[in-house]
């Protein structure tokens, strides 16, 4: 599992690991049942401390991501590939709608609008 901590960021740590970890998760990276490090064993890796990684699996079993196991450590729980892409659609949905009111704020017609995303579309 490779996770990248990026100091400089005004993302806190604990939300960088989690997030990496869900798209880890997404791109089948990490699969369901595997095991995660120990807490531990990361803070070390990554040098930042424990309670850092702590509360980035909490996060992540709050959330449905991860199952842990007293004793036994963490695991990547089933299921959970469609509740990242469910989390991540309403991502979108409430990013295109912030545009498209900024769009009419701006006096931009819906047709502007569709017209404007699919240029984007086609450059992405």
């Amino acid at each position: 599992m490779k996770i990248m901590i990026y100091h400089s960021s005004m993302q806190p740590i604990y939300e960088q690991i989690v997030e990496q970890i869900k798209i880890q998760v997404m791109h089948g990276e990490l699969k369901c049942g595997e095991a995660l490090p120990s807490v531990r064993a990361l803070a070390r890796e990554l040098k930042i401390s424990a309670l850092t990684v702590k509360k980035a699996y909490d996060c992540l079993e709050q959330d449905g991501f991860v199952l842990t196991v007293h004793g036994k450590g963490s695991f990547i729980a089933e299921g959970n590939r469609e509740l990242l892409e469910e989390e991540w659609k309403k991502e979108v949905e409430k990013a295109l709608a912030k545009a498209v009111e900024q769009g009419r704020n701006y006096g931009m017609t819906d047709a502007q609008l569709r017209e404007l995303f699919e240029i984007i579309m086609e450059e992405v």
